[in-house]
């Protein structure tokens, strides 16, 4: 069946506040969708989102699709872009890190930085909610963790908006412009980083990664630095948006607001589906490296193939009434974090930080409510707000 919506209407600026409505559309009249002028293929059923993501017959590196062959092959790749063997290497030596245990260790660390931000919001009876708090808790942990400084943090995020940003496959002549200055510029604060680390070790994160073996294996410098890279950005860029994303979807519906304040809902379930209900990613793309088939249509290799996980999220053949916000939901298997062997390294981090700062919020503040129009920044794959006015009192 030929769709009357096209995937592109995703990248539209009328999209950025709901784009569910496209990925329903698409879902009905074409779930397996084939955008002729870009040459991709765009998935929004649940069951095929995981084969995707889960079946080794497509390559996490977009170079070998038939429109990134004139990328240079020699830029440097993060986990995000590998497959096996150089993935699992990877992976294995940055993961213990970030295990559940050692992620619970920084409770104490979350809960008082976001007592201090709740403290500040009560004294002036308002806050930005993305500035004042969604922002600053999540890139103080990942900085803390790292042993970077705390205070560059507004570099941080100049650097890590243009880079998430970059993530997007459709992007404006003057976005892809800015990405090269602001990967090399964070690139070399980074190798100031670990050069220190390297003369002086500490008990941080790049310490750990440039003294990091694992049968006799090591990161290379040039893994190092795109690895840092990854971590700072990965580490507080969707928990910005799960906080914030969040924060509105339950003032919209104020009687799941009301249900967490009561405590009829756990944090865990309650965050659960607020990543499952409007998730800081939306999609994600991976390229066959064998011809396949989704839903009776044949997909030649090497042509890009993007798991809308938005759309996945909200398939009404797993999810009951998927458009509904039910903070209760179980079992729920979103797509937030993705799944197989590239699923979130930084989901327990997330998932912590996201029930500590959303729980305190929702009953810290009995009047919160909005104060002004929601502003949603200007990209597709990772969805978050710009701005989030609120009222506390």
């Amino acid at each position: 069946m030929s769709a009357t919506v096209s995937a592109l209407e995703i990248f539209s600026h009328a999209a950025r506040p709901d784009p569910y409505p496209i990925y329903e559309r698409l879902r009905e009249q074409a779930p397996v969708h084939f955008e002729e002028s870009i040459g991709i293929w765009f998935l929004t059923r649940h069951e095929d989102a995981a084969t995707l993501l889960k079946d080794s017959r497509f390559s996490a590196d977009r170079t070998q699709a038939e429109q990134y062959q004139d990328l240079a092959r020699d830029l440097p790749r993060s986990l995000l872009g590998l497959d096996p063997p150089d993935h699992s290497r990877l992976r294995r030596l940055v993961m213990k890190a970030f295990t559940p245990r050692v992620v619970e260790r920084l409770t104490p660390r979350i809960q008082e930085l976001v007592d201090s931000l709740l403290d500040d919001a009560a004294e002036r009876g308002g806050l930005e909610l993305v500035e004042d708090f969604a922002y600053p808790i999540p890139v103080t942990v990942i900085a803390e963790m790292m042993g970077v400084p705390v205070e560059d943090r507004d570099r941080f995020q100049q650097w890590s908006r243009v880079l998430a940003a970059s993530l997007d496959p459709i992007q404006p002549a003057e976005r892809i412009a800015q990405t090269e200055p602001a990967r090399i510029a964070l690139t070399e604060f980074f190798r100031g980083i670990i050069e220190q680390r390297r003369r002086e070790p500490r008990d941080d994160l790049v310490s750990a990664l440039v003294a990091a073996e694992e049968s006799g294996d090591v990161l290379t410098e040039q893994e190092l630095l795109v690895m840092c890279n990854l971590l700072l950005i990965a580490g507080h860029e969707t928990t910005v948006n799960l906080i914030a994303n969040g924060t509105l979807a339950l003032l919209r519906q104020p009687e799941q607001l009301e249900r967490w304040r009561r405590g009829e809902v756990a944090d865990e379930t309650a965050v659960e589906e607020l990543l499952r209900y409007d998730g800081p990613v939306q999609l994600t793309g991976r390229v066959p490296v064998e011809d396949c088939d989704f839903g009776g249509r044949a997909v030649p290799r090497f042509q890009p193939v993007i798991a809308l996980l938005g759309a996945a999220n909200r398939d009404p053949e797993i999810f009951a009434e998927p458009a509904r916000l039910d903070l209760g939901r179980q079992p729920n298997q979103h797509f937030a974090f993705g799944r197989g062997i590239h699923f979130c390294l930084g989901a327990p981090l997330a998932r912590l930080e996201g029930q500590i700062a959303l729980g305190a919020l929702v009953r810290r503040f009995p009047d919160l409510r909005l104060a002004g129009e929601p502003r949603w920044r200007d990209q597709v794959v990772l969805r978050g707000l710009e701005a989030l006015p609120l009222k506390i009192a």
